[in-house]
């Protein structure tokens, strides 16, 4: 087995992070996969600099409509089995879904799920969005494969997973069908493993820029790494990176042996 480090994070908007220094930081982070959320480009929109990032391969996966969604895995090694969406085009022209194998028998799926805060039309299509994403996940256990699901889930899952509870029982992301989700992926076979390395409250991913709330830590735990069960024992580290700055998420850090 040799350490595999696989970070990953939601940029709002990879063309804008270019100018904070991306290309400097995945140089200096170092690590084996950088799974981003949130690209909003496509491919040829993009420089050179960061298509051809020094010692890595990148595949894109781009929304139809321009500037929205998108997702992105920059490789150290050659990633197999590589695809996208989740196999319906109600969900795969939003370009959301990168999936690809990182070892024999291992996928690791990077997933920017939907939002549903702006409207019930779009809570219903997050919900939908979900239990496909279950069943896909569910199938792939199904034929024997260890996964590693990451990305952006737009749900924070227990009460410890966000600053304010209570203020947010009845919005979207915070809501019991939502988080009823993420019980039924556990229940499927899947760790939350940074939430059981640390159990300590204070933990977020997101904060919302236009209050400063980052400053308070006034935050979310949106962002995950679930691994199947089989692979809990070779897992050795699983952090956020809080200190890392330039989108309104932080990036999270995924450390085992494969």
């Amino acid at each position: 087995m040799i350490p595999l480090r696989i970070v990953c994070w939601n940029v709002n908007g990879l063309r804008a992070m270019e100018k904070k220094g991306f290309v400097k930081w995945v140089l200096e982070t170092n690590a084996d996969l950088v799974c981003l959320q949130e690209t909003k480009a496509e491919p040829s929109q993009l420089s050179q600099a960061l298509t051809q990032i020094p010692g890595y391969e990148v595949q894109f996966v781009s929304a139809q409509k321009k500037g929205y969604s998108g997702v992105a895995i920059y490789s150290k090694r050659p990633l197999g089995n590589i695809r996208s969406g989740l196999g319906f085009e109600e969900f795969d022209h939003e370009g959301r879904v990168l999936a690809g194998e990182i070892a024999p028998n291992v996928t690791l799926f990077n997933i920017y799920f939907p939002n549903g805060k702006a409207s019930p039309e779009r809570l219903a299509y997050k919900m939908r969005f979900y239990e496909q994403a279950l069943k896909v996940m569910r199938e792939e256990l199904g034929q024997g494969r260890s996964v590693i699901l990451c990305g952006d889930v737009n749900t924070a899952h227990r009460e410890i997973d966000l600053s304010r509870p209570k203020e947010n029982e009845m919005n979207s992301g915070f809501l019991p069908q939502e988080r009823e989700w993420i019980d039924r992926l556990l229940e499927a076979g899947f760790v939350d493993i940074f939430r059981k390395i640390h159990p300590e409250p204070n933990q977020y991913s997101w904060w919302d820029l236009k209050t400063r709330a980052r400053e308070r830590n006034v935050g979310w735990r949106i962002d995950y790494f679930f691994v199947s069960e089989d692979l809990l024992d070779q897992v050795t580290s699983a952090e956020l990176l809080s200190d890392i700055m330039g989108s309104d998420h932080c990036p999270l850090e995924l450390t085992l042996r494969l």
